[in-house]
């Protein structure tokens, strides 16, 4: 379903779902921390943690490490991550004037160590070129899945998504829950996903939660750059491997596919 969020985020940290309670069938808490320069937050919560900086500069503080990070653009700008198990602490101070992380946090006893994401363990591609008339080219990274981060209940990485293209398409669906969240350049920007059988409008800093089994193919509306990321929550004796895609659609991946009109 669709949460939306009307204008900017509080300073602090705005909470969209929540393990143990709204939303909770997505297993996980997700949500916006807002800083403004000297804000401090502190997370001692027991679960495991990720804090992912979407714009901003920061300073992170977890075990013996402290190290400033920053990102001008969650479009161009490299990312940086902190993944924690749940005894290890976080401290962030707001070092820009604005500054905005997504914390995502659920239950995981695996004390495995703490590991900072960039693009250097990390996997950076280009999607879709060469095929449907390029209509699905845009770029994904992806910061955690089980090959990079085994120890994990969480899957997580960044979409950025060039005007008019669409995304997940052939559509697709898998079991495990997920979480969508948006921003777009310019912000009056928009999307449309298409959840099961229902299409749902997606605006700057929109939240989309996805039930287990429901197809979501996307499309940017033309001269609007979408950002989105993506959250998968793995379930216990069944992590998310690979998507189940619909038969119907998967012709326009083939070779020699041919559209209307031919390109």
């Amino acid at each position: 379903m669709k949460i939306k969020q009307n204008g900017d985020f509080n300073v602090g940290y705005n909470a969209i779902t929540e393990h143990n309670g709204k939303f909770s069938e997505m297993l996980m808490d997700f949500g916006i921390l807002k800083l403004a320069k000297g804000t401090t937050h502190d997370d001692n919560t027991p679960l495991e943690k990720i804090y992912l900086l979407l714009y901003g500069e920061i300073e992170v503080e977890w075990e013996n490490e402290k190290v400033t990070v920053k990102r001008d653009s969650f479009l161009d700008d490299d990312f940086w991550a902190i993944n924690t198990n749940k005894n290890v602490g976080i401290k962030i101070v707001g070092v820009s004037d604005d500054a905005e992380v997504a914390v995502f946090r659920t239950e995981n006893d695996t004390l495995f160590a703490s590991v900072a994401r960039d693009k250097s363990n990390s996997v950076i591609e280009t999607r879709g070129e060469g095929y449907m008339n390029d209509a699905g080219t845009r770029i994904v990274k992806t910061l955690m899945d089980k090959s990079l981060a085994p120890e994990s209940n969480i899957m997580f990485g960044e979409d950025v998504h060039y005007p008019g293209k669409w995304a997940g398409f052939p559509s697709h669906s898998h079991n495990q829950p997920e979480i969508y969240y948006y921003k777009f350049s310019p912000q009056q920007g928009f999307g449309l996903v298409k959840l099961g059988d229902e299409g749902v409008l997606v605006e700057h800093n929109d939240t989309i939660t996805i039930d287990p089994d429901l197809v979501h193919p996307q499309v940017a509306a033309p001269g609007y750059a979408m950002y989105f990321l993506w959250i998968i929550r793995h379930l216990d004796g069944n992590p998310y491997l690979k998507p189940t895609f619909e038969e119907q659609h998967l012709w326009v991946e083939q070779p020699g596919a041919k559209y209307w009109p031919e390109a």
